[in-house]
């Protein structure tokens, strides 16, 4: 408590008469240009669909490392813990939301997870943040939202250096350079990143999160060769380690199993420009990455050890040109083609090799009609070789009735194709019960062979309903208003609903007569998330900044809805376990989402760079399990705890070369060791930047 009430003494006794307003004032935020939203520059308050920007600034004074951190702190987005630090952005999943790299796609996700933790904050510009459906311009992954990570462009002469500690040895070093030779930019960062690990569980021997080191490099190379044209390209390559000991219990001994889990990552992406006085601009891209996964696990004298190799490889050529029409129109197309394969001994044999083509075109409108209304179009069509081909509409409207209020209305409509895990998956875990997950496509023959050995012992109704999988596809509505007072104040609401349709779910389709369950994917359900996002920026004086958010948001499987209706689905009470018809209101929709969560941020800085933050995060229960036998989230036993964080953080600029800054995360050491065993508890840290 001492801390926290020194950080907070702080906000009020650093030079208050010495400032100067700070970059992350009202009117910064609506003039940020950003791209993201509709792949072309446009200034923030002049775009009709929800994003958001998160400056480098604001990165460093929340002490962020890595993408899960700064993430877990915006309004509408929710991060968990399944398979690595996955998010949730309007209630949608982790697999329904892209993440690039400047404007490239991320891959090597576990089970449509995409580990945020492995990307480091250290080199980023700043993050574009696009909610509801953007398949339109982006194709597949997009149906929720696009995440874009922006890095350091070249073009200063600059050199720094940081380092920081933190506790259970956490070390985070980074080397960022940047240099200007006559018509030649070129940028370079290094960043290394490790930890001891932790346990949340007192005198516990296998620890909670194993000791793990991370590194990325990137380069980026700019040259101008003309008055209209410009090359370039930018490499980067990501690596982790991560040591595993597992304790098994065999022949009534415990028996310490030791492995590691290796992930290496890379991305090339050249390009060639060509722009004529701002009229036409044309981009011709090509892309190159590819994700390399081992993970070992050697039992000593006992059955459950596993090999895992994967092997993923995303290569694309893509053109986009912009054409500026007229004075109040413009027109944007391109055009790719994309190449995907993947090998992993869980699909079949480390040595089959599965792939898939994907050929698309895009465009997009947009009219300025008058001087108050503005609308926006486009489509795009994904020419699946795997899968059924798909149409991406999506419109957007803006009017503003007056200088203080702008109206945005979008709808856009969405896609997820299957991954290759939903379609080739051919997995049994031998550790955990002996269960099998297979694959739409190989399910069936899967099945065919388990009865010839006359292993199974029974198959489930589902089991005829084993067929081709098409593609998820989601109608996202948008409908919001930002107001502004005056330059200090700023409010913004946004009311959003999501249907989705052929959603693919995994269940239960036989069982072996070991016991094993076998599971296999589906196109079953048809979801909806819904609700509304709210948020105010306020500048207090000249040196003071306050951003508040909140999100409501209910979530629901229609069926099942459907099913409440007709009084047919039944639950058990938790105080005797006798059995009733369940209502709506007992329903808790989809397991993982919060009813609400909200966020308070406090920031004062003077014109000396002297900062200090104070971030309040709050998210209510959310469901875990079903405990009563009816597969719903519908009992108080059934969810996690809300809960509250607090992080603060403290910045002294010794020159203008040095850089101090100390912080603590989760102020008030809240733990979770069942449903948040990432989150380690009160994390203190220090940070060191040297800038030349």
């Amino acid at each position: 408590m001492r801390v926290f009430f020194s950080l907070v003494f702080s906000l009020f006794v650093v030079d208050a008469f010495a400032q100067v307003p700070l970059d992350t004032s009202v009117a910064a935020s609506l003039d940020e240009v950003v791209v993201t939203a509709t792949r072309t520059p446009r200034s923030m308050g002049n775009v009709a669909i929800p994003v958001s920007v998160i400056s480098s600034k604001t990165l460093y004074q929340s002490g962020s490392l890595r993408l899960n951190d700064i993430l877990a702190e915006q309004t509408g987005i929710q991060v968990i813990d399944n398979f690595g630090k996955g998010i949730q952005v309007q209630g949608l999943s982790s697999e329904y939301t892209l993440i690039l790299i400047d404007g490239e796609p991320l891959i090597g996700r576990t089970a449509g997870v995409l580990d945020l933790s492995k990307i480091t904050v250290r080199n980023i510009r700043k993050i574009e943040i696009v909610k509801g459906p953007s398949s339109s311009l982006y194709g597949s992954e997009a149906m929720g939202g696009v995440i874009n990570i922006i890095t350091d462009r070249a073009g200063q002469n600059n050199t720094a250096i940081g380092l920081r500690y933190g506790r259970f040895n956490t070390v985070d070093g980074n080397l960022n350079f940047s240099r200007r030779f006559n018509k030649t930019d070129i940028a370079a960062s290094l960043n290394y990143n490790q930890s001891k690990g932790y346990s949340l569980k007192p005198n516990a021997v296998q620890k909670t999160v194993e000791p793990f080191r991370r590194s990325t490099q990137t380069l980026s190379i700019h040259h101008q060769l003309g008055d209209h044209w410009k090359a370039g390209a930018s490499f980067r390559a990501n690596s982790s380690h991560i040591d595993n000991t597992i304790f098994v219990q065999n022949l009534g001994s415990t028996i310490a199993s030791k492995g590691f889990e290796k992930n290496e990552e890379y991305n090339f992406a050249p390009y060639l420009q060509f722009n004529k006085e701002q009229k036409i601009k044309s981009n011709l891209r090509g892309y190159l990455t590819g994700f390399n996964a081992v993970q070992e696990l050697a039992v000593k004298n006992a059955t459950g050890g596993y090999d895992d190799r994967f092997k993923q490889l995303f290569a694309r050529v893509e053109n986009q040109t912009d054409w500026q029409v007229a004075k109040n129109a413009a027109l944007t197309a391109g055009a790719g083609i994309v190449r995907e394969t993947v090998r992993s001994n869980r699909y079949d044999t480390a040595s089959t090799l599965r792939g898939n083509t994907i050929a698309y075109f895009f465009t997009q409108h947009e009219q300025k009609i008058s001087n108050k209304l503005t609308m926006i179009g486009g489509v795009r069509f994904d020419a699946n070789q795997a899968y059924a081909s798909v149409w991406s509409p999506k419109i957007a409207l803006q009017y503003k009735p007056s200088e203080k209020v702008k109206l945005n209305l979008s709808y856009g409509r969405g896609f997820k194709a299957p991954d290759f895990r939903q379609l080739y998956l051919n997995f049994t875990n031998l550790a955990a019960g002996a269960y099998s997950v297979f694959g739409s496509e190989v399910a069936g023959a899967e099945i065919k062979r388990l009865l010839a050995a006359q292993l199974l012992d029974q198959t489930t109704s589902l089991i005829g309903s084993l067929s081709a999988l098409k593609p998820e596809v989601s109608g996202g509505l948008n409908l919001g208003i930002a107001y502004t007072l005056n330059a200090s104040s700023h409010f913004t609401a946004n009311i959003f609903r999501n249907d989705l349709k052929n959603m693919i779910v995994n269940d239960i389709i036989a069982f072996k007569k070991n016991g094993g369950q076998i599971y296999s994917y589906f196109n079953l359900k048809r979801a909806l998330t819904q609700g509304i996002e709210l948020g105010a920026q306020q500048k207090i004086g000249q040196w003071i900044q306050l951003n508040a958010g909140y999100q409501f948001l209910y979530t629901a499987d229609k069926e099942v809805l459907q099913s409440i209706k007709k009084g047919e689905v039944f639950q058990r009470s938790l105080s005797n376990g006798q059995a009733y018809r369940m209502s709506l209101a007992d329903y808790g929709g989809l397991p993982n989402r919060s009813r609400h969560a909200a966020n308070l941020k406090f920031n004062a800085e003077n014109a000396k760079g002297y900062f200090s933050t104070i971030r309040i995060m709050y998210r209510s229960r959310w469901g875990t399990s079903d405990l009563d036998g009816n597969g719903l989230i519908n009992r108080s036993d059934e969810y996690a705890h809300g809960n509250l964080q607090v992080n603060a953080s403290m910045g002294l600029p010794m020159n203008s070369h040095l850089k101090f800054m100390a912080g603590v995360d989760n102020l008030f050491n809240y733990k979770d060791v069942q449903f948040l065993p990432g989150n380690p508890g009160r994390t203190a840290y220090v940070d060191i930047q040297f800038i030349f």
